[in-house]
Parts: C-alpha cells; structure tokens; sequence
C-alpha cells in the first residue's frame, strides 16, 4: 500500500509541475512540528528533531532538483533558548551532527551546494560555531545552489542589529544620509551570501504564522505564503510541489 501511494504521488507531482509556469528562486521553509510528530508517537523530543533533520537534508536534494536556486531553513529562533535546557543542549548536540555530516554528504557536496547560516552568531556556543565555518569553508566556492541556516535568528533582532550598524557607519563617517538606501541595508544584514529576496515562504504543521523570519526579505518583497498540514518529518515531495502551485497561481493571478 505504501509502495502504491508513493506511485501515485510521484505521478501527481509531475503532473502538477508540467502545469506551472513559474518556479520561485528562494524559497524559505519554517520547519515546524517536530516535537507534535513526536509526542504523537510516543517518541523522545530529540527523536523527533533527528526525523527533522533527515527532512532537512532531504529538501536540499528536491530543491536542487526542481531548480530552485536559494533555500532558507528556520532551524532555530532567538525565542528557542527559552525551552527547556535539556532540548537546547540536544539541539544543539543535533547541529553540530548534520554540520559535520555536510562536510561530505553527497546531497550537498555533489550538487555543489553552498551553506551559510544567518543569525546571531554571539548568542551560538563556540563548538557549534566551529562546524558551521568548517561547512562555510568547505563549501563556500559552491555556486549553484545556495542552501541558509537560520540559527539564532529573530527578524525583529536582525533588523535592530542592522539600524544599529547603519547609525555607527554614519557616525564615523563611512556613509552619509543619502546612501542609506533599502540596497543598502540590505548589504548591512546578517551575513548570508547572496541571499534574494524571498519569493515563498512555507510552513509545515499547518500553524498559519510567519513568525518572525525573514520580514525584510520576505515580507518587503510581498511573498507567497504556503501553510501546509504535515509536521516538517512527515513534510514529502509532493508536499514540496504543492507549494510550489501556491507560488505559481499567486504569480498568474
């Protein structure tokens, strides 16, 4: 039976991108759901972020494959570090895995995918640090694909941050008033690359909020907005396809 829906799946997906006539180049995916997948099945919290993952470094792929150029994972907000100390710590533990398993997992390094993490890097402990830049490092003369961690991040933060960095340009005399543009902000943000505006936002677990991410680049740009039911480890192509639709019939309308 499972073998026959995944059939049936697969020739429903293709069927929907044959019809789509716009693909977005940056897609940023709020995953969500892990710990309600969990907790439905009897399974431990830090199970359920492990299923997460796997979900994770399974998009990667997809993107690549449908041509989608930029991907945003909201892996961990600035509100996260008020949980539980022992989920935090096993996050954090989760982060360093699958940071150090990038370093030569095939889904990224094969398809050439460059990975950043954008976020507030004074708030993410230092041996969680060393295996992002080692992944930065390793993969940063990739330009294909692009794939962003959103690790400590808070959109509210980056903002403030960012006005923050502007006003001490200004003060020392690097920029004057008239070259404070929206390009130039932009270019004060967070570290990630070349990240585009966002063309779609995606959330899983079916929660109808954007929290927090992304709202200069997603929110300025108008995105499409996709919620979708499943709990991100259960999150499959198909699903992925579906929102593609979303971003598809936005642009024709």
């Amino acid at each position: 039976m499972k073998r026959l829906r995944s059939l049936a799946e697969s020739v429903y997906a293709q069927s929907v991108l044959k019809k789509l006539t716009c693909l977005p180049q940056h897609v940023a995916i709020i995953q969500d759901g892990n710990r309600r997948y969990a907790k439905e099945r009897g399974l431990s919290v830090d199970t359920g972020h492990k299923l997460g993952a796997e979900t994770t470094l399974n998009v990667l792929e997809w993107a690549k494959n449908l041509g989608i150029k930029h991907v945003t994972f909201y892996a961990f907000s600035t509100e996260n570090f008020k949980r539980d100390s022992d989920e935090v710590d096993g996050l954090m533990e989760l982060f360093v895995d699958k940071f150090t398993q990038m370093l030569s997992d095939p889904r990224v390094v094969d398809n050439k995918i460059n990975v950043t993490v954008v976020g507030d890097r004074t708030l993410i402990p230092e041996h969680v640090l060393e295996k992002i830049e080692a992944v930065e490092e390793r993969t940063q003369d990739f330009h294909e694909y692009f794939v962003h961690i959103a690790l400590a991040y808070g959109g509210r933060n980056e903002i403030v941050d960012t006005a923050k960095r502007v006003v001490s340009a200004y003060r020392n005399g690097e920029i004057t008033l008239d070259e404070i543009t929206p390009e130039k902000i932009t270019e004060a943000m967070y570290p990630a690359g070349d990240m585009p505006p966002v063309d779609l936002i995606l959330r899983t677990a079916n929660d109808r909020r954007t929290s927090n991410f992304l709202p200069w680049l997603a929110n300025g740009n108008e995105a499409a907005v996709c919620f979708c039911v499943p709990t991100w480890p259960e999150f499959r192509y198909v699903d992925m396809v579906r929102a593609l639709r979303t971003y598809d019939e936005r642009m024709r309308s």
